[in-house]
């Protein structure tokens, strides 16, 4: 069986070579687009009968739809400080900006978590004349501690 990590390198090679984007595979499975996104890199397990569409769209070999299907092991650094100068932003921002958020989340919510099982997210472009600018939407359940 192929390995989910070994699965979505197939994924991404293929999205290159086929020129697809994630919103048009999105569109193909009728999946939301960062969800998509996440199953297809690894972090979800993909529902079969959109593995098949996926598998089909992207010319992908019966192990490599099968390893989609597959439930993950979630987490995809394989450092514990990101090195991508992307991914290494989102971790300089909960460095500098983490404690707000939960003292914040605290003071709005009580005691307890965003949740990131119950989540949606959103990644969009905004036109900005200063240059544009990408906002992201972290969308999480409030879960409350219970004693």
């Amino acid at each position: 069986m192929t390995a989910k990590p070994e699965a979505a390198q197939a994924v991404l090679a293929a999205k290159t070579r086929l020129g697809l984007t994630w919103a048009a595979i999105a569109e193909a499975l009728d999946r939301p687009l960062v969800w998509t996104t996440a199953a297809l890199l690894g972090q979800h397990p993909v529902p079969v009968d959109a593995a098949a569409v996926a598998g089909k769209l992207l010319e992908l070999s019966p192990v490599q739809v099968e390893a989609l299907v597959a439930q993950p092991s979630r987490g995809a650094l394989e450092t514990a400080v990101p090195v991508d100068p992307t991914i290494y932003r989102f971790y300089e921002v909960v460095q500098v900006y983490g404690p707000t958020i939960k003292e914040l989340i605290h003071e709005q919510f009580g005691d307890g978590i965003m949740s990131a099982i119950n989540f949606r997210m959103n990644v969009e472009r905004v036109e900005d004349p200063a240059g544009d600018r990408v906002v992201v939407t972290l969308d999480g359940k409030f879960l409350p501690y219970q004693w």
